[in-house]
């Protein structure tokens, strides 16, 4: 359990934590894999979500799992980009979170182990994505701020 003190600077920069989903790349699961190949070749991200037809998050994405389906035995191939869909390839073993169901200290335990999570409502919605960046980003104004904010005996 975080410290009064702690959780209140925490909880200051807690909106900011997470990245809206209008700003993510994502990718829907009946795209065809093509689609995935070209949108994860263009942006920055190593994974992204992936949503269905009503927004909900259903799986992950990387560029690696992509590529795995074009490993044949003793060559390359682009098949898998044309005949799969983004639902044959994903992850679908991945933690997510509901913002305001879930505890700092959680979110921090699950981000030892995930780069990203991604942030849902109460039906599943996507709303986007808490990064551990932006998790030490906060941590970093906690290490800054905490002296200002409360009286810190000096040893």
């Amino acid at each position: 359990m975080f410290s009064p003190s702690i959780q209140h600077l925490l909880e200051d920069k807690s909106g900011s934590f997470i990245i809206p989903a209008s700003r993510i790349a994502f990718v829907e699961d009946d795209n065809p894999l093509y689609h995935a190949f070209m949108i994860l070749t263009r942006v920055k991200y190593s994974k992204v979500p992936v949503l269905d037809s009503k927004n909900r998050v259903v799986g992950l994405l990387s560029l690696a799992m992509i590529t795995n389906k074009m490993m044949a035995t003793d060559k390359i191939t682009l098949d898998p980009l044309t005949e799969l869909k983004v639902k044959d390839v994903m992850q679908t073993n991945f933690d997510k979170i509901n913002f305001a169901q879930t505890t700092l200290e959680t979110q921090l335990h699950l981000l030892v182990d995930n780069a990203f999570l991604p942030v849902v409502d109460d039906y599943g919605v996507f709303q986007g994505l808490l990064t551990r960046r932006e998790w030490i980003k906060a941590f970093n104004y906690v290490a800054h701020n905490f002296e200002n904010k409360y009286q810190v005996k000096q040893i």
